[in-house]
């Protein structure tokens, strides 16, 4: 799962849902010296993604990306699934998606002084390029997937991803469909 979907799923407490997107960003940190309530999201956060890697709709999904690129298929299918919730959001939540936008921006700054060094410019990054608002648009998943293409610090053919996930779209936006609300429920047990 991505930060949007991290944010969604995690129980209803600012600080808790600050520590389930830092679970991307603990290299090199002790999760003991964080805040009770952090050290919560964060093992969501953990839940969450073990959870999500062991489904068998997206272990599925996963196999429908070509050999080259399907070592990187879950990091697509975590950027794609903040785009399948966006899109699929009234199946998911009564709150509008972008009032839920809106004060998950305002919780990422107010509190800042929580976050690990490495998530602090990334949630800037967020606020400043809106980059859940953005993910409503398929050709931005694109382009922010190869931004991410762009940072792998080895050869890859990740680059154009994009190009496979609108190739199987609709069964990948189908599969996710059957999955998250599977998650959704879980999630409220992590």
């Amino acid at each position: 799962m991505n930060h949007l979907a991290h944010l969604f799923l995690a129980p209803d407490e600012p600080v808790i849902r600050i520590g389930s997107v830092c679970g991307d960003f603990l290299k090199g940190i002790s999760i003991q010296d964080m805040p009770p309530a952090m050290q919560i999201g964060i093992r969501h956060h953990l839940a969450v993604d073990g959870y999500t890697d062991r489904h068998p709709e997206v272990l599925a999904s996963k196999r429908l990306f070509s050999s080259e690129r399907r070592r990187f298929a879950g990091i697509a299918l975590d950027v794609l699934y903040d785009h399948y919730l966006l899109k699929n959001w009234a199946h998911y939540s009564a709150q509008r998606s972008n009032g839920f936008i809106s004060q998950r921006y305002d919780e990422l700054e107010a509190f800042e002084h929580l976050m690990p060094p490495a998530m602090l410019p990334v949630a800037r990054q967020i606020r400043k390029h809106d980059w859940f608002g953005q993910y409503r648009d398929l050709d931005n998943i694109g382009y922010a997937l190869d931004r991410i293409s762009r940072r792998i610090r080895f050869p890859n053919r990740f680059d154009g991803i994009i190009t496979e996930i609108k190739l199987h779209h609709v069964e990948l936006e189908q599969r996710f469909r059957r999955f998250f609300g599977e998650l959704q429920q879980a999630a409220q047990d992590f």
